[in-house]
């Protein structure tokens, strides 16, 4: 079974969407977005320097934009997923990638809600100095209650040695020169803020009122959450969970284990991939893995695809 995954905010870096603009239609699109949201994914993905990327409100869109238009060229529509995609899932702000990969919500719509996402999370960041920083090695059960001795969350778990911290500057300082025992390194991310934290409260509210006139569709590709790592096949219920997952910790951990108990065999991990791979080939001994980074990893995509075992009677997003 072969699962798609979206990766999250910090995966970005300048220049990351240069080589894709050289695809027929890509540049067309992007603009065509840019125009819906304001916002110049053109530049920001080719010319922009690493500070203008970290912003939160830039960030967001821009990564949602890169794992669409990667994803597109292997599988055209929502229908194109169900066919030969087994599960979807995405970290953080990649599940509005995933929702639209699955038809929940239209390419278009994922866009504008990613946009308001990111400028609401930017807006909340902006309250008091926060941030967060992965931690690399340990017990779950020893670095848990040491983040929480500090006043730091645990705002992602994922499983595989990698905890990430989130919480207010001077927390993550002193995490930095008290880490927990086990822990091998302490590292801050590239992200402007406190996310999936009650930092983000004020941003739910905002997220709230942008989805009341959505009409989502259910998703034709089982679509796994980060909250808990079920398996949603409301769409109703898809777009409530994006809207409290902004204040709620991720849980990619249980998101992998829920692969595993579907029967993974093959995990693509849509632009600018890398770390959900990275997370997947320790924690999912056995599950081929394949990260685009680049056009030029197409063609072993596909290859990846074809391959896939049971792919299409996997499919059912029930």
């Amino acid at each position: 079974m072969l699962v798609l995954v979206a990766p999250g905010q910090g995966a970005q870096t300048p220049g990351f969407l240069t080589p894709w603009l050289d695809l027929p239609g890509v540049e067309d699109r992007l603009r065509a977005w840019s125009d819906a949201i304001d916002l110049d994914l053109v530049h920001y993905g080719t010319k922009a320097t690493e500070e203008e990327i970290r912003d939160t409100a830039v960030a967001q869109p821009l990564l949602v934009a890169s794992a669409l238009i990667s994803a597109r060229q292997l599988f055209a529509t929502a229908d194109d997923v169900a066919a030969r995609v087994g599960a979807t899932a995405g970290h953080s702000v990649g599940e509005l990638a995933a929702a639209a990969l699955t038809g929940a919500l239209t390419d278009e719509v994922a866009m504008g809600l990613v946009r308001r996402r990111g400028l609401a999370m930017a807006e909340a960041a902006a309250v008091t100095e926060t941030g967060m920083a992965a931690l690399l090695g340990g017990d779950a059960d020893v670095v848990i209650p040491h983040l929480e001795r500090l006043g730091l969350t645990p705002a992602n778990v994922n499983g595989a040695g990698q905890i990430v911290a989130a919480g207010t500057a001077e927390q993550i300082a002193a995490l930095v020169e008290n880490k927990p025992e086990g822990t091998r390194r302490v590292v801050p991310l590239k992200v402007a803020g406190a996310f999936h934290t009650h930092h983000m409260a004020p941003a739910v509210s905002a997220l709230e009122a942008a989805v009341q006139e959505l009409s989502p569709a259910d998703p034709r590709t089982r679509y796994v959450s980060n909250k808990d790592g079920q398996v949603v096949s409301s769409g109703q219920e898809l777009v409530e969970r994006l809207v409290g997952q902004v204040a709620n910790p991720v849980r990619w951990d249980r998101c992998m284990e829920t692969f595993k108990e579907l029967g993974v065999t093959a995990l693509i991990e849509a632009a600018p991939g890398g770390t959900l791979t990275g997370l997947a080939k320790r924690a999912l001994p056995g599950v081929k893995t394949l990260a685009l980074k680049t056009p030029d990893d197409l063609d072993a995509a596909r290859e990846l695809i074809a391959t896939a075992a049971d792919a299409a009677p996997a499919a059912s997003a029930e």
